[in-house]
């Protein structure tokens, strides 16, 4: 090599070195984790860069998966994590999978053991290409510090490009201190296909031909000027617009053109509509299992209805379904031709759009529910005094169609849910969301079940002081287990039962500060004084049992469940 050549100038450096620095160049603020000792190297080097590269440390890598999984939700980019091998890894895998299933931009790197000892099941040893081959877009090895750049390009690219997802590297824990020579190469960019102007002209004649479309928007890539473009075309052209499961923020729920989410638990008139449909536009969502009430609204492989199905995913184009026009396209592309395109709108189709609307708004008027603390009720002071931008991030369970059906969103990126169904999520996931957004106010939202299982996060909350407010709906039980038991097993109540701490006691041990709401009435003043604080606050709301759905008592499933059997015998 000529002692004046590009590589000569270029100091050596540790591959733990080149790693952080390469991540910096792809615009990396924020890694969240559990420090371990197969990637101590990676953590001194952080250090120094600790004004330009926050390292938020945690305290179980499920909750740094599903921070990092929320980051990626709400900023859009890839959020970054790092465990430490074995236990580590198997621990993050959760978040993994609700990356993978959420369709959420994520590189988790993990540290594994050395080279000269792998292959010979050493101490905490994975082989993490056959572990996550099958819920990560990319899994891959870093044996070289050389390669280090071109690796974490790739995961970039990768976890960006088509149907975005998570990446895992390893990284050998005698690679991230071997020395080598190399250059970082350049930022990551999106390449996103476009739709072809033939496509959006046989997309205009389908929608002029018809009275009764309807429109279902759901899975990632959007952005805020993406959902301005689709409310666009939908107003344009008077389409009545639903939203697909947990992704009810991609459009104006206020909206006299939104009909609802299109989820677990869907209305009846909205599945009947889906059914009625000439025109069914299916834009970014896939309508997997949930969205399609278990595949039950659309025939498969070919759908009675019309249909059209835009993914950024080539793959994921006649999967299930198929359709009279496939795009392949991103969702900025997309929206932003199809903000262009006019219809011939009849007064069929407006009566059509009017009455979706109406339809939605009769469904998200909740009845009185038993006991003292009505949710029906908590859910319209959240909608009084939330500000427009909050951002809701839930975990998952029974309690979350409180959130997902009776809270009204208004603008893109308030609402972050895991499509994965993941427990645990609610309390990590608005950390990660208010890392990502310091400046909103954000709101967790835990079943009792739910909060438990990441609970622990509380610690990371207190110790960055992040004023979030986190709600905890306790009916002492894993609901949703419950109400499938009592509709399967009436009677037999078996492992679906829990012994709760005092959740207000339990705060207030990390150091937060909390209240413990046991009437309706108590729920304002305690989300009032919450918004105000400067530490994390959880909000217990001690419901009744009998509180199980919103149209259901226990007492009624249980009933219900006792009634069909007796039919079947």
């Amino acid at each position: 090599m000529k002692a004046d050549s590009p590589a000569s100038l270029v100091p050596q450096r540790t591959g733990a070195q080149i790693l952080v620095d390469t991540l910096r160049l792809h615009g990396a603020d924020t890694a969240f984790c559990v420090p371990g000792e197969s990637y101590l190297a990676v953590i001194d080097v952080l250090y120094d860069v600790r004004d330009e590269l926050k390292l938020v440390v945690c305290r179980q890598e499920g909750g740094v998966s599903f921070m990092a999984e929320a980051y990626g939700k709400a900023t859009g980019k890839p959020g970054i994590a790092f465990v430490t091998r074995g236990p580590g890894a198997t621990n993050a895998s959760s978040g993994v999978h609700t990356a993978h299933q959420d369709s959420t931009p994520m590189i988790l790197f993990i540290g594994q053991v050395s080279r000269e000892v792998s292959e010979r099941d050493t101490f905490q040893e994975i082989d993490y290409r056959r572990m996550f081959g099958q819920i990560a877009k990319w899994v891959g090895q870093i044996d070289d510090p050389r390669r280090i750049p071109e690796y974490v390009s790739r995961a970039y690219h990768t976890a960006m490009s088509g149907r975005r997802g998570p990446v895992v590297l390893a990284l050998p824990e005698d690679m991230l201190t071997e020395l080598a020579t190399v250059t970082d190469g350049s930022a990551y960019q999106v390449a996103q296909p476009h739709p072809a102007a033939e496509d959006m002209g046989r997309l205009a004649k389908l929608l002029s031909a018809a009275e009764r479309p309807l429109m279902i928007l759901g899975g990632s890539g959007w952005d805020a000027q993406a959902c301005s473009d689709i409310a666009q075309f939908a107003r344009a052209n008077e389409l009545p617009v639903a939203c697909s499961f947990r992704r009810q923020d991609l459009f104006d729920n206020h909206s006299p053109r939104y009909a609802g989410d299109v989820g677990a638990g869907i209305a009846p008139a909205l599945a009947e509509r889906i059914r009625q449909t000439d025109l069914l536009l299916l834009v970014g969502a896939r309508m997997g299992e949930m969205p399609s009430s278990r595949y039950t609204l659309l025939d498969i492989p070919r759908p009675k209805q019309t249909m059209v199905h835009v993914h950024p995913g080539a793959e994921e184009l006649g999967k299930l379904y198929q359709c009279d026009l496939l795009l392949h396209s991103g969702m900025g592309p997309f929206a932003a031709q199809a903000a262009q395109l006019r219809s011939v709108v009849s007064s069929a189709r407006k009566q059509w759009t009017a009455r979706a609307h109406a339809e939605y708004v009769q469904s998200i008027q909740a009845p009185p529910q038993p006991g003292a603390v009505d949710m029906g009720q908590v859910m319209r002071v959240m909608q009084r005094l939330l500000p427009a931008d909050a951002v809701i991030a839930h975990g998952a369970g029974n309690f979350t169609v409180w959130a997902l059906r009776y809270y009204q969103y208004n603008r893109f990126g308030t609402l972050i849910g895991p499509i994965s169904g993941s427990m645990g999520y609610g309390l990590p996931a608005a950390i990660g969301a208010k890392f990502a957004h310091p400046e909103r106010t954000v709101v967790s939202m835990s079943g009792d079940g739910c909060f438990l299982m990441t609970g622990q996060e509380l610690s990371t909350a207190v110790r960055y002081r992040l004023p979030i407010v986190v709600i905890i709906v306790n009916n002492g039980m894993y609901g949703t287990i419950r109400m499938h038991q009592e509709r399967e097993y009436p009677g037999r109540v078996h492992g679906t039962e829990l012994c709760n701490p005092d959740f207000g006691a339990y705060a207030r041990a990390f150091g937060a500060l909390a209240s413990v709401v046991e009437s309706t009435d108590q729920f304002e003043p305690a989300l009032a004084a919450a918004l105000k604080a400067d530490l994390p606050t959880v909000i217990e709301l001690r419901v009744d049992a009998e509180a199980l759905t919103p149209r259901q008592t226990l007492s009624q499933i249980r009933a219900a469940g006792q009634a069909a059997h007796a039919v079947q015998r």
